[in-house]
């Protein structure tokens, strides 16, 4: 399993305190937001809107916050900002992408680039790194909702590449067009997913010591903390002990 996977499924097992919470619902509205000002406000005619929306669900974020951030774009209100990439090594030369939406994108740089120095890794310039990733459609859903064979059955039929099951859920991959899609025609049959939109999927993965896993797994949370970092991947892999212990 990637390590960003990995990372999500930590973060998740230890669950989330009304800080984290807070702050988790603030980049959710965000990207609704941004993705409202970008098309339409209506989330069946803007993949991307129904992708954020989707995301917020997921989280257990109140109606009223999502039709709030809506609103906002609606009528123009809230700041504008900027949508970076920025591409660098983390501990071991293991490879990391942060997607972030910013008003300042001199703070954010620096925050960003003094985040991967600590570490002892080091930001590089955009392209440095990603093409190693495949930029991908992501469609998530509970493991309870359908078998590994179902649910591979359905999503071949909806036009998806790739499944990946575990006892964490069900991971569908598709070409970054057809996202909408074949997200659509799993949830008719399985119901609305936990998540649908587009990722950083590596095209190969490394394995990684766990005093390193444990230096990438830091880095990438205090990424993850930051207020204007959406979202963090990388291309490492840890041991099972290691994902214990930083899931107690």
């Amino acid at each position: 399993m990637a390590g960003h996977s990995q990372f999500k499924n930590i973060m998740h097992r230890k669950g989330k305190q009304d800080a984290v919470r807070s702050k988790l619902f603030s980049k959710l509205a965000r990207e609704i937001t941004v993705a409202a000002k970008l098309g339409l406000p209506d989330p069946n005619m803007n993949p991307r809107l129904r992708a954020a929306v989707f995301a917020a669900r997921a989280e257990n974020m109140p109606k009223d916050n999502i039709e709030r951030a809506i609103r906002k774009a609606v009528g123009g209100e809230g700041e504008n900002y900027d949508e970076i990439r920025y591409e660098g090594y983390g501990p071991g030369g293991v490879a990391v992408i942060v997607e972030a939406m910013t008003d300042n994108r001199n703070r954010t740089a620096s925050d960003v680039r003094s985040y991967f120095t600590k570490s002892g890794g080091n930001l590089a310039e955009t392209g440095a790194v990603s093409f190693m990733f495949d930029r991908v459609g992501l469609v998530e859903f509970d493991a309870k909702v359908a078998s590994a064979d179902d649910m591979l059955e359905a999503a071949i039929e909806a036009g998806a590449d790739d499944v990946a099951s575990s006892e964490d859920g069900h991971e569908v991959y598709c070409d970054q067009g057809s996202l909408n899609e074949v997200a659509k025609a799993l949830e008719a049959r399985f119901g609305e997913p936990r998540k649908a939109r587009l990722v950083w999927k590596p095209q190969n993965t490394v394995s990684v010591d766990d005093e390193t896993g444990e230096k990438l797994l830091r880095l990438m949370e205090t990424l993850e903390e930051h207020d204007d970092v959406q979202n963090v991947y990388a291309n490492f892999e840890i041991s099972d002990a290691l994902m214990a212990k930083m899931s107690a």
